[in-house]
Protein backbone atom coordinates (compact mmCIF):
# COMPACT_ATOMS: atom_id res chain seq x y z
CA UNK A 1 0.00 0.00 0.00
CA UNK A 2 1.40 3.39 -0.97
CA UNK A 3 0.56 6.71 0.64
CA UNK A 4 -0.46 9.60 -1.52
CA UNK A 5 1.84 12.62 -1.30
CA UNK A 6 -0.93 15.10 -0.46
CA UNK A 7 -1.86 13.57 2.95
CA UNK A 8 1.82 13.31 3.85
CA UNK A 9 2.36 16.98 2.99
CA UNK A 10 -0.70 17.98 5.01
CA UNK A 11 0.53 16.07 8.05
CA UNK A 12 3.96 17.68 7.75
CA UNK A 13 2.46 21.16 7.60
CA UNK A 14 0.24 20.41 10.59
CA UNK A 15 3.22 19.15 12.60
CA UNK A 16 5.25 22.21 11.65
CA UNK A 17 2.43 24.55 12.68
CA UNK A 18 2.50 23.11 16.20
CA UNK A 19 5.99 24.49 16.93
CA UNK A 20 6.51 28.15 17.77
CA UNK A 21 9.07 30.38 19.44
CA UNK A 22 8.03 33.12 21.82
CA UNK A 23 10.11 36.20 22.59
CA UNK A 24 9.82 38.74 25.38
CA UNK A 25 9.68 42.46 24.68
CA UNK A 26 10.86 44.44 27.74
CA UNK A 27 9.96 48.08 28.13
CA UNK A 28 13.61 49.05 27.51
CA UNK A 29 16.28 47.58 25.28
CA UNK A 30 19.57 46.37 26.73
CA UNK A 31 21.31 49.49 25.43
CA UNK A 32 18.72 51.74 27.09
CA UNK A 33 19.07 49.87 30.38
CA UNK A 34 22.85 50.26 30.26
CA UNK A 35 22.52 53.98 29.50
CA UNK A 36 20.45 54.49 32.66
CA UNK A 37 22.75 52.27 34.74
CA UNK A 38 25.90 54.13 33.66
CA UNK A 39 24.20 57.47 34.40
CA UNK A 40 23.36 56.24 37.90
CA UNK A 41 26.97 55.16 38.43
CA UNK A 42 28.21 58.58 37.40
CA UNK A 43 25.70 60.40 39.61
CA UNK A 44 27.04 58.81 42.80
CA UNK A 45 30.76 59.16 42.08
CA UNK A 46 32.47 60.72 45.10
CA UNK A 47 29.31 60.66 47.26
CA UNK A 48 29.93 61.75 50.87
CA UNK A 49 27.59 62.53 53.75
CA UNK A 50 27.80 65.36 56.33
CA UNK A 51 28.53 62.89 59.13
CA UNK A 52 31.79 61.37 60.39
CA UNK A 53 33.36 58.58 58.34
CA UNK A 54 32.70 55.17 59.83
CA UNK A 55 29.14 56.08 60.90
CA UNK A 56 26.55 53.38 60.47
CA UNK A 57 24.04 54.47 57.81
CA UNK A 58 20.69 52.95 56.99
CA UNK A 59 19.68 53.69 53.37
CA UNK A 60 15.92 54.25 53.29
CA UNK A 61 14.56 53.80 49.74
CA UNK A 62 10.85 53.71 50.67
CA UNK A 63 10.21 56.90 48.67
CA UNK A 64 12.66 56.16 45.86
CA UNK A 65 10.35 55.45 42.95
CA UNK A 66 11.76 55.03 39.45
CA UNK A 67 12.35 52.37 36.84
CA UNK A 68 15.69 50.66 37.54
CA UNK A 69 15.41 51.92 41.12
CA UNK A 70 16.99 48.77 42.57
CA UNK A 71 20.18 49.28 40.55
CA UNK A 72 20.41 52.95 41.52
CA UNK A 73 19.93 52.20 45.23
CA UNK A 74 22.63 49.54 45.08
CA UNK A 75 24.97 52.04 43.37
CA UNK A 76 24.32 54.53 46.19
CA UNK A 77 25.00 51.88 48.83
CA UNK A 78 28.21 50.94 47.01
CA UNK A 79 29.31 54.60 46.92
CA UNK A 80 28.66 54.99 50.66
CA UNK A 81 30.63 51.85 51.41
CA UNK A 82 33.54 53.10 49.27
CA UNK A 83 33.41 56.42 51.16
CA UNK A 84 34.01 54.61 54.47
CA UNK A 85 30.52 54.41 55.95
CA UNK A 86 29.14 51.21 57.46
CA UNK A 87 25.80 50.05 56.07
CA UNK A 88 23.25 49.29 58.77
CA UNK A 89 20.63 46.58 58.26
CA UNK A 90 17.88 48.52 60.07
CA UNK A 91 17.11 51.95 61.47
CA UNK A 92 17.57 50.73 65.05
CA UNK A 93 21.17 49.75 64.29
CA UNK A 94 22.02 52.99 62.49
CA UNK A 95 23.66 56.22 63.59
CA UNK A 96 21.91 58.01 60.73
CA UNK A 97 19.14 57.32 58.24
CA UNK A 98 19.72 58.44 54.66
CA UNK A 99 16.33 58.88 53.00
CA UNK A 100 16.56 58.87 49.21
CA UNK A 101 14.45 60.39 46.49
CA UNK A 102 14.78 60.28 42.71
CA UNK A 103 14.51 63.40 40.60
CA UNK A 104 15.16 61.52 37.36
CA UNK A 105 16.22 58.08 36.24
CA UNK A 106 15.30 57.81 32.61
CA UNK A 107 16.24 58.48 29.00
CA UNK A 108 16.29 61.42 26.65
CA UNK A 109 16.47 61.01 22.89
CA UNK A 110 17.29 63.77 20.45
CA UNK A 111 17.50 63.61 16.67
CA UNK A 112 18.78 66.31 14.35
CA UNK A 113 18.02 66.03 10.65
CA UNK A 114 19.39 68.03 7.74
CA UNK A 115 16.58 67.39 5.28
CA UNK A 116 13.06 66.11 5.82
CA UNK A 117 12.33 64.02 8.93
CA UNK A 118 9.87 61.16 8.79
CA UNK A 119 6.33 62.47 9.21
CA UNK A 120 2.66 61.58 9.08
CA UNK A 121 0.57 63.75 6.74
CA UNK A 122 -3.26 63.87 6.73
CA UNK A 123 -4.65 63.24 3.25
CA UNK A 124 -8.38 63.88 3.63
CA UNK A 125 -11.10 65.38 5.83
CA UNK A 126 -11.39 62.21 7.94
CA UNK A 127 -7.77 62.60 9.03
CA UNK A 128 -6.49 59.49 7.34
CA UNK A 129 -2.73 59.83 7.24
CA UNK A 130 0.12 58.61 5.10
CA UNK A 131 3.61 58.03 6.46
CA UNK A 132 6.49 59.70 4.64
CA UNK A 133 9.94 58.22 5.35
CA UNK A 134 12.91 60.36 6.26
CA UNK A 135 14.65 62.03 3.33
CA UNK A 136 17.84 63.48 4.76
CA UNK A 137 21.35 64.31 3.71
CA UNK A 138 22.66 63.98 7.26
CA UNK A 139 21.14 63.03 10.60
CA UNK A 140 22.46 62.66 14.14
CA UNK A 141 20.92 60.71 16.98
CA UNK A 142 21.69 61.16 20.67
CA UNK A 143 20.51 58.77 23.37
CA UNK A 144 21.20 59.98 26.91
CA UNK A 145 20.72 58.24 30.21
CA UNK A 146 19.94 60.80 32.93
CA UNK A 147 20.07 60.25 36.69
CA UNK A 148 19.43 62.68 39.54
CA UNK A 149 19.16 61.70 43.19
CA UNK A 150 19.06 63.62 46.45
CA UNK A 151 18.27 62.91 50.06
CA UNK A 152 18.53 63.97 53.67
CA UNK A 153 19.85 62.54 56.91
CA UNK A 154 18.18 62.29 60.31
CA UNK A 155 18.79 60.70 63.67
CA UNK A 156 16.82 57.43 63.82
CA UNK A 157 16.20 57.80 67.58
CA UNK A 158 15.07 61.42 67.78
CA UNK A 159 14.17 62.25 64.18
CA UNK A 160 16.39 65.33 64.38
CA UNK A 161 17.87 66.45 61.06
CA UNK A 162 21.56 65.75 60.52
CA UNK A 163 22.01 67.28 57.07
CA UNK A 164 21.05 67.04 53.43
CA UNK A 165 22.71 65.89 50.23
CA UNK A 166 22.45 68.18 47.23
CA UNK A 167 21.18 66.61 44.00
CA UNK A 168 23.63 64.11 42.55
CA UNK A 169 23.45 64.14 38.76
CA UNK A 170 24.94 61.96 36.07
CA UNK A 171 24.60 61.46 32.31
CA UNK A 172 25.79 58.84 29.86
CA UNK A 173 25.45 59.51 26.14
CA UNK A 174 25.84 57.58 22.93
CA UNK A 175 25.78 59.35 19.57
CA UNK A 176 25.44 58.01 16.05
CA UNK A 177 25.50 59.67 12.63
CA UNK A 178 24.03 58.81 9.27
CA UNK A 179 24.87 60.24 5.86
CA UNK A 180 22.49 59.97 2.91
CA UNK A 181 20.39 57.56 5.04
CA UNK A 182 22.89 54.78 4.30
CA UNK A 183 26.37 55.42 5.69
CA UNK A 184 26.33 55.18 9.48
CA UNK A 185 29.15 55.76 11.95
CA UNK A 186 29.72 56.68 15.56
CA UNK A 187 28.98 54.80 18.72
CA UNK A 188 26.09 52.55 17.79
CA UNK A 189 25.92 50.58 21.03
CA UNK A 190 27.40 50.38 24.51
CA UNK A 191 30.26 48.01 25.13
CA UNK A 192 30.44 47.50 28.89
CA UNK A 193 33.91 46.00 28.49
CA UNK A 194 35.42 42.73 29.59
CA UNK A 195 37.54 42.12 32.65
CA UNK A 196 39.56 39.23 33.94
CA UNK A 197 37.47 37.80 36.81
CA UNK A 198 40.53 37.90 39.01
CA UNK A 199 40.67 41.70 38.69
CA UNK A 200 37.06 42.20 39.78
CA UNK A 201 37.74 41.10 43.36
CA UNK A 202 39.17 43.36 46.00
CA UNK A 203 40.78 41.91 49.06
CA UNK A 204 39.72 43.43 52.40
Amino acid sequence: MTLKPFPILALALLAGACASTSETYPSRTATEQLLVARAADRAVEGLTLPIPAGSRVFVDDAYFRAENAAYAVSAIRNALSDAGYALAASKTEADAVFELRAGALSLEQMRRVFGLPDMRVPINDTFNVVSIPELSIYSRRDRVGVAEFSGFLYDPKTGAPLGAVLPMTGEFRIRSHKLLMIVAWGQQSIDPGQRDPGDSWREF
